[in-house]
């Protein structure tokens, strides 16, 4: 099986913090900046936006080499499936991952959506569907289904969305959604699928990827740590093809001392944790990172989703300076197991 490297992409503002003074990105992380002028309907104008920056950093990832960018599902920043779409003429590889929480509609209709980005793309889309936030916050956005119901939800989303995509007439009568004679025709029939990335340890969470997900994404975690819950996983799956995936930060420079200065830097800046950064963020030298990357693809990982601050020139320094050298040994790792 490849191994497929992803770059997350920032939806609510990006921050550059490894420099003397802190600096932010973009309209979204300016507060009270309104983009519109008076009479422009397009609000970028004659200015750089943050959706043109988002743009910058597909196109870093997308001429570097990474197979996909994961535009994460993000309340309080743009909507995944409208940034998706915007990148998709800028772009000519990646494919475009769009994070969404499974009770923000139809599935039918999302099925639809996913078709015309698949055919707009030529199969480049894929889906990240997220369990959504704890049951206060999801009510205040018109989501009413108990806690212990999310994930069966998801399970039959999933279900109609590749129903209606794959046979007509289709019907289904669940819990959650009903179809009657439904299915696409014409050009919406007989599209590739978008591939589904779920996550989540507990194991409700594991059977529902068990059954439903192409790509299960842990988040970030140590190789120990991760053992018994890909061994799980697996006996769950009962032989289903599944690839294993891993969230995690990387900041990886020429040397481990570099690398320790810029982390020290950034958590001056940014206030973060050090404890919780070094917990979910690969720091080192290009080999260092490269190594420890390998470690983990040794140990099942498959998918790995990879992100860092500020996103556009990591993008390129990880696609540069340790892409290439990750993907040969892995490739020659391969070739003589």
């Amino acid at each position: 099986m490849t191994t497929e490297f992803i770059w997350q992409l920032p939806t609510s503002g990006d921050g550059r913090y490894s420099q003397a003074q802190r600096s932010r990105r973009g309209e979204r992380a300016a507060p009270g900046h309104i983009p519109f002028t008076e009479g422009v309907s397009d609000p970028r104008g004659d200015r750089f936006n943050y959706f043109d920056y988002l743009h910058q950093v597909a196109r870093a990832a997308d001429i570097t080499g990474f197979d996909g960018v994961l535009v994460p599902h993000d309340l309080e920043g743009d909507e995944s499936w409208i940034v998706a779409g915007y990148l998709a003429r800028g772009t000519r590889h990646v494919r475009l991952i769009a994070g969404f929480d499974a009770a923000w509609g139809s599935a039918v209709y999302a099925a639809k959506n996913a078709v015309s980005l698949q055919r707009a793309t030529n199969g480049r889309f894929g889906w990240q569907i997220v369990a959504g936030a704890d049951e206060a916050t999801r009510r205040r956005h018109a989501d009413n289904v108990p806690q212990h119901d999310v994930l069966a939800r998801i399970d039959e989303f999933v279900t109609v969305a590749r129903g209606v995509q794959t046979s007509a007439p289709y019907d289904f009568n669940g819990r959650f959604f009903e179809v009657q004679g439904g299915g696409f025709r014409g050009p919406l029939g007989g599209n590739p699928l978008p591939p589904v990335y779920l996550g989540g340890t507990s194991e409700e969470a594991l059977a529902l990827s068990a059954r439903q997900a192409d790509v299960h994404v842990f988040d970030a975690a140590s190789v120990g740590e991760l053992h018994a819950p890909i061994a799980r996983l697996r006996e769950l799956a009962q032989g289903r093809s599944l690839a294993i995936g891993l969230r995690i930060d990387v900041l990886a420079r020429e040397d481990a001392a570099e690398a320790e200065r810029e982390a020290a830097l950034y958590l001056a800046q940014s206030g973060q944790e050090r404890a919780g950064f070094e917990r979910r963020t690969l720091v080192g030298s290009y080999d260092e990172v490269e190594q420890r990357l390998a470690e983990y693809a040794e140990a099942g990982v498959t998918s790995f989703v990879l992100g860092a601050t500020p996103h556009l020139e990591e993008a390129w320094r990880f696609g540069e300076y340790v892409l290439p050298r990750l993907r040969a040994r892995l490739n020659q790792n391969r070739q003589a197991a």
